[in-house]
């Protein structure tokens, strides 16, 4: 179907999380190297648009209010603003449409947006399926970039291992003011925090690897990302870390995507939690390392980058799931220090700016 249809509009549907956003770069990529002159819209929440519109093989973001419709269900007002909101995406006429989330919000987007070709994973949550007409296998245990990217396959482009993202405008004119006021000299990001606390490295060990940081000469001091409601946890590893004699800076609260994007390619390097600073960090220059625990790099891991990721060690036959909050962070835990300075130190000869 894709090879009779003149394919000029395509939509691709990734509003969401942060860093599945940034890692559904290679899918644009790979669509823009198929379709040198097709308009690309990306349907992306309206908070994370600046990871993606500065991207040169995007013709346009289209916002998605998320936060605006949520709980639309029980207030009917809302309900009308979302139908409203999905009417205008039909009108854009699509060739193609691609969800790359595969959730019931995106199943919706798929089937309003009345594109000739809805293409999907099989295998999608929530009835998302249903939307697509033309559904995609994917095997078992498939990377999550791969996975995506059999679905742009499928629609008739070829793969480009294309990570690269591109700091906004007015994020990079805001670390130009802000850096006048920072501390001299290399930085390194951690990204302390998790949505999940699964996810999270200890405190404690994070401190730990601060001061050997900065101690051993990869850095002079440490900056610390994080969300408004992730403040206080910022602020207690901020703690932490300068009861060890090392300077921080805390950015908790106090940068949205594009700044944060800023930050992260100026750093030296950074080192984070499986989270989206971890992803971001990879399209900004690769100088980064994951620390998993709960989620298996080979999956959900820094692409193509097997090395840019350390797990700790599993139990055998152990499947821990991630957002089973009780097991807190037993696991990350077991993760040492040791282990994580030793692949920094091993990595740094490449991140030398």
């Amino acid at each position: 179907m894709a090879d009779t249809i003149p394919i000029q509009r395509i939509l691709l549907l990734r509003p969401s999380a942060l860093g599945d956003v940034c890692r559904t770069v290679p899918v644009l990529a790979s669509l823009r190297a198929h379709w040198p002159e097709a308009a690309i819209h990306w349907v992306v929440q309206t908070t994370f648009c600046p990871a993606v519109e500065a991207h040169p093989a995007l013709s346009g973001v289209i916002p998605f209010p998320r936060e605006a419709f949520r709980g639309g269900w029980r207030r009917p007002r809302k309900w009308m603003d979302m139908r409203r909101w999905l009417s205008s995406l039909g009108r854009g006429q699509w060739d193609l449409a691609i969800d790359c989330q595969g959730l019931a919000r995106t199943g919706l987007m798929l089937r309003a947006s009345k594109a000739q070709i809805r293409v999907g994973d099989r295998a999608a949550r929530e009835g998302a399926w249903m939307a697509c007409n033309r559904r995609v296998r994917v095997p078992v245990g498939t990377h999550e970039v791969d996975r995506m990217l059999l679905l742009a396959q499928a629609a008739g482009s070829e793969p480009v291992a294309d990570t690269a993202l591109y700091v906004p405008a007015d994020g990079a004119a805001w670390w130009a003011e802000c850096r006048k006021a920072l501390p001299e000299g290399p930085f390194a990001v951690l990204a302390v925090t998790s949505r999940w606390p699964s996810k999270a490295w200890p405190v404690s060990h994070w401190s730990d690897l601060a001061a050997r940081i900065v101690k051993g000469g990869l850095a002079k001091w440490v900056a610390l990302p994080g969300s408004r409601g992730e403040s206080a946890a910022v602020a207690a590893a901020a703690d932490a870390i300068r009861s060890r004699g090392i300077e921080v800076v805390d950015f908790s609260g106090q940068t949205d995507v594009g700044q944060l994007m800023a930050l992260i390619e100026a750093a030296a390097f950074t080192v984070s939690n499986d989270s989206a600073a971890l992803h971001m960090a990879l399209g900004l220059g690769a100088r980064c390392l994951g620390l998993y625990g709960p989620t298996d790099p080979a999956i959900v891991g820094p692409w193509n980058h097997a090395e840019l990721a350390i797990r700790a060690p599993l139990n055998e036959g152990e499947c821990p799931a991630y957002r089973d909050r009780r097991i807190g962070d037993s696991i990350m835990r077991r993760l040492g220090v040791d282990p994580v300075m030793e692949r920094v130190e091993a990595l740094a000869e490449r991140w030398v700016r």
